[in-house]
């Protein structure tokens, strides 16, 4: 066994559908003793008294203790098997060393093409009932960027692509500017999640709690839910996205965001 442990990152996600996938396809756990350390302001992670890395072969540090003792408690928690889909704070960690750090022009880019398109700004035609619901959830966060981000953000009505104001785009990519590689890893899994960089800005800046901003994201979903019913496949998909965007919050929270 090398000196340093690999994350539970390194560990091939398991490809098995909703009925899951069997504990024998799993790595066995390896290590009994987990444990935080501290080094130059970060805190890292040791197993067995090994430091741990990425799958890029970074060492695991992170901006908080109370971040790295969430992620122990991942790697705590695991039994006979480490099953990576257990561990959602050391997946994102993960993603903020080896995804972006060192490239977060390129990861606000991603963050801001949703922004050009932002799920808030497109609503539907009808009926009465999902137009007060979109504006219900939607307009108090337009009407938000609009004052506090100085970027009003104009409304169109169904799917065609409308051009956003080059000053408010301006406005928006500068709140996501020099933020660290953990803020920003997280916000780019809420927005991609949502599709919505408001929503994402509105939990950071606390103008809207994770839940409300979750249920933001999804009012012509419930509104079809309510119309129609939710079959079992569907639910399982958005109980899934949802514990992501959960970690994501999470993390903007633990990481002092």
């Amino acid at each position: 066994m090398s000196d340093e442990r690999e994350s539970a990152g390194d560990v091939p996600e398991p490809n098995g559908k909703a009925a899951g996938v069997k504990k024998s396809a799993l790595p066995k756990r390896f290590y009994k003793e987990v444990a935080v350390s501290g080094d130059g302001g970060r805190s890292g992670l040791l197993l067995d008294g090994k430091p741990v890395r990425t799958p890029g072969k970074a060492l695991l540090s992170v901006p908080t203790k109370t971040l790295a003792e969430a992620i122990a408690a991942e790697w705590r928690a695991q039994g006979e098997h480490i099953d990576p889909r257990t561990m959602p704070l050391t997946k994102l960690a993960n993603s903020a060393i080896d995804g972006v750090e060192g490239r977060t022009g390129a990861v606000v880019d991603d963050i801001m093409a949703h922004a050009r398109a932002d799920l808030l700004c497109y609503r539907a035609s009808g009926p009465d009932g999902l137009l007060a619901a979109q504006a219900k959830h939607w307009d108090p966060i337009i009407d938000w960027a609009k004052d506090a981000l100085k970027a009003p953000l104009t409304r169109a009505e169904g799917i065609v692509h409308v051009a956003q104001p080059e000053a408010s785009m301006a406005a928006i990519r500068k709140a996501f500017e020099g933020l660290d590689a953990f803020t920003l890893a997280a916000l780019h899994v809420m927005t991609s999640l949502t599709g919505s960089a408001l929503l994402a800005l509105a939990v950071l800046k606390k103008r809207l709690d994770p839940d409300a901003a979750w249920n933001a994201a999804h009012v012509d979903e419930d509104f079809q839910i309510g119309q129609w019913g939710e079959d079992a496949e569907a639910k399982d998909r958005r109980e899934g996205r949802k514990r992501d965007f959960d970690s994501a919050a999470r993390t903007l929270q633990l990481s002092g965001s």
